[in-house]
């Protein structure tokens, strides 16, 4: 056992910025992570390399790779003079250092830190990144180097000088040229080193060679320099713009590419990893430094793991004692107990030897401390690929999202887990889609992620981070959506103000997508300031990142000059608001798996609700669970296990249990209301049907929200207790006729049933007990009654 005393520094992330594929931004990157958007696409050739260059399903052919796919970031615009930059440098200059400038302004600003901004020139503040020795430009500048050899090739093949000199100089034009900025351009270290130039940081400028690990490695000694006051503040990460043809042919000759083009960890389906580029940083502060500061915080650092593998079988092999040995340690920094941790956040490439090693070595860690199935497991390299240098500020920036805005974010591609691994037998499950993350009632420690990162070498890092808050008080909104909104006193200026927001978002040339949404978002932003609800024609416009924004603004011009119908995602109105608004909210039977989960994870009321809910339902029906219930919350039976480890017809049926059920709606119920109540929604009446009517009465005011919840809990396990105790439980029947009908089929009858429900003019509901029930469906029948 370790004896030495842990580290007692806690490290605040304080600001975040990203390029990852499918991702401009850290919204765009919440929104791939939290909709679980696959951004693994095919080669760009226009950008890459050339698939009928170099592919081969061969993997035994010499210089050729058997993969076809990988992540990509998107193009971005890039501005040298906005960095002070000659034009004349950009191609003798890498892109990891020119987008590693982009990615460090984002950080920066995200932090609260613009780029003049006096704390950055004033304070300590160091730049330390990961990056692999192997950079863009090292290729084609060192291929230049083989003129000698095409000289003597094409002197063997006779070709006369003049056509000689021809062929050469096509071969040349096709690389970079060798200038003065050359060297300096192609260094990996020189991507820290032109950020501490370019916004005058005084702190140290490094990079971390750990391969795969490299961005943990640079997070691993930022942490180390807060924690010994040798500088304020760090920007840390990992920068990989490397994913050209020869690093497919490096991880394609050890075989670890997939055959399959595309990447499942820890899936029986899995067959090797694909290949990502992408830039993320963080900015960190120590945690009393920020708190002084009152700064941001997405996460707390409590501590980084470090181990190698020591001598092994081969350099390359992964190794589950060195893996573990990372973990132990960085836990024991922490001061964490493991098993107070729900959601790691793998290194998980996809390859069935690497991922089945990593988790042998979390199963020893974990496996014995907590409960079966309670740690949700995955990697952000099922949606945007293996980004080597970048890939564990991936997974530390997906983590810290994920505590930030309390949400347990999927993986792809693994619906059915490896059977070697026999992970339903484990403390882990593999979840696939988003979901709230909301502390049991028996949690006494806060939301915790921990975060893998292994590199050729025997490189084992693994991060702990903590939530900072565990209440949620921000709207987890992912920029994807904008709402225009236009108002005028009559059709044509109404006409005058589309035209003038179309010539506002219309792109300058050169723009890349990220700038033209950025400019949209603005855009819609100043609609909705200027829109005034009490002028006579009034209309609304929702863009989603892939709606084309002319061909919505066709369709809101024919809308107006045709005086509507409306028809989404355009809504107009004209004249004054006419009828009232009435909330009519649903009883027993409307409740399915995951309900509510968008709602949750987004909004802090609609998250508080459901905490509330879960308090209370545990509070209220402990009693009445079997022991084989006795673990579970209310979020258990709501947003249930994937498949993989309970079917989704038994989640289906524990969600009809009616003490489940009556709460579940009723949390679902409360959020709705209280999240339209932030717009400004309320309503005149409100309505519920059966159960809803409880809903319905904390809508209008008459209970709270704490009333509302214990009577659903209390209702609910009531109603459940007799109908256990019953040797019939009794049965509900639907009927679709008018209530003059019902009544009078039941006075024929003369059976032991009510008219329970009306619930329209035209559909009641008849309950009582079973066998009636059945003799009352056989008499609907016969009277042909739906």
């Amino acid at each position: 056992m370790r004896q030495d005393t842990p580290q007692t520094t806690d490290i605040a992330i304080i600001g975040m910025g990203c390029i990852f594929p499918g991702s401009f931004h850290l919204k765009d990157f919440w929104h791939l992570l939290f909709n679980g958007t696959d951004a693994i696409k095919d080669i760009p050739d226009d950008t890459h390399w050339q698939i009928k260059d170099y592919f081969d399903p061969d993997p035994s052919r010499p210089d050729h790779t058997y993969c076809i796919r990988g992540g990509f970031v998107p193009k971005i615009s890039f501005d040298p003079a906005a960095f002070g930059i000659p034009p004349n440098n950009i191609t003798a200059t890498d892109t990891a250092q020119l987008l590693g400038l982009e990615v460090a302004k984002m950080a920066l600003e995200d932090a609260g830190y613009a780029k003049d901004h006096p704390f950055l020139a004033r304070g300590r503040v160091n730049v330390i990144l990961g990056v692999t020795g192997t950079q863009e430009l090292v290729i084609p500048l060192g291929a230049r180097l083989g003129h000698p050899i095409w000289k003597n090739a094409l002197d063997a093949a006779g070709i006369p000088s003049e056509q000689k000199k021809q062929v050469l100089d096509f071969i040349q034009s096709s690389y970079a040229q060798w200038q003065e900025n050359s060297f300096p351009g192609l260094l990996g270290n020189v991507v820290a080193g032109r950020i501490a130039n370019r916004f005058n940081l005084s702190g140290t400028n490094s990079v971390s060679d750990a391969a795969c690990a490299s961005s943990l490695a640079a997070l691993h000694t930022a942490v180390m320099e807060l924690a010994a006051h040798k500088c304020d503040m760090s920007i840390t990460g990992g920068v990989d713009c490397l994913n050209d043809i020869f690093m497919h042919m490096c991880f394609a000759k050890t075989g670890v590419l997939s055959h399959t083009s595309d990447a499942r960890p820890f899936s029986k389906d899995a067959d090797g990893t694909v290949l990502g580029e992408g830039i993320g940083m963080l900015v960190l502060k120590r945690l009393a430094d920020a708190q002084k500061n009152k700064d941001r915080i997405y996460a707390v650092i409590k501590g980084v793991g470090t181990a190698s593998d020591g001598k092994t079988s081969a350099i390359y092999a992964p190794d589950a004692k060195g893996q573990r040995r990372a973990l132990q340690d960085a836990y024991h920094q922490a001061g964490i107990d493991p098993a107070s941790v729900g959601m790691i956040e793998a290194h998980g490439t996809g390859t069935r030897v690497g991922d089945k090693v990593e988790f042998d070595a979390l199963t020893s860690c974990f496996g014995a401390q907590k409960a079966k199935n309670s740690i949700a497991i995955g990697s952000v390299k099922s949606m945007i690929g293996h980004t080597k240098a970048a890939a564990g500020a991936a997974g530390i920036i997906k983590a810290a999202l994920a505590l930030h805005h309390k949400v347990i974010l999927p993986t792809l591609k693994a619906d059915m887990p490896d059977p070697d691994l026999d992970i339903n037998n484990s403390a882990f499950y593999l979840n696939n889609r988003s979901k709230p993350w909301v502390l049991g009632s028996k949690d006494t420690s806060p939301r915790r992620a921990g975060i893998s990162a292994f590199g050729f070498g025997g490189s084992n890092f693994h991060a702990v981070l903590e939530e900072y808050d565990a209440g949620k008080s921000h709207v987890s909104w992912d920029g994807s959506v904008q709402i225009a909104a236009f108002s005028a006193p009559d059709a044509t200026g109404l006409l005058e103000k589309l035209a003038a927001f179309e010539t506002r978002i219309t792109p300058d040339p050169g723009m890349d997508d990220g700038e033209i949404s950025r400019r949209i978002a603005w855009q819609a932003t100043a609609s909705r300031q200027s829109f005034n609800a009490d002028q006579e024609v009034r209309l609304l416009m929702v863009l989603h990142k892939d709606i084309d924004p002319a061909a919505l603004l066709d369709q809101a011009r024919t809308v107006v000059e045709k005086q509507g119908p409306s028809r989404d995602p355009v809504y107009y109105g004209s004249g004054p608001a006419k009828g009232k608004l009435g909330f009519l909210f649903p009883g027993q039977g409307s409740q399915y798996p995951d309900m509510g989960k968008d709602l949750f994870a987004v909004f802090p009321e609609a998250m508080k609700a459901l905490a509330l809910a879960q308090k209370i339902f545990k509070d209220y029906t402990s009693d009445s669970l079997t022991p084989e219930e006795a673990h579970q919350e209310l979020t258990d039976f709501m947003f249930a296990l994937p498949g993989h480890v309970q079917d989704k017809s038994v989640s289906e049926s524990n969600l009809r249990h009616t003490r489940v059920a009556q709460v579940a709606i009723g949390a679902v119920s409360l959020a709705m209301t209280l999240v339209l109540r932030r717009f400004g929604i309320l309503p005149h009446l409100t309505c519920g049907h059966s159960f809803g009517e409880l809903c319905a009465l904390h809508a209008a005011g008459w209970i709270d929200e704490k009333t509302l919840l214990t009577l659903a809990a209390v209702r609910g396990k009531h109603m459940a207790a007799a109908g256990k105790t019953a040797s019939d439980s009794g049965s509900m029947l639907a009927v679709q006729a008018d209530m003059a009908r019902i009544e009078a089929l039941l006075l024929d009858l003369d059976l032991d049933l009510v008219l329970a429900n009306r619930n329209s003019p035209n559909q009641g509901v008849v309950s009582g007990p079973t066998p009636d029930i059945e003799k009352a469906a056989k008499a609907c029948r016969k009277q042909k009654i739906r």
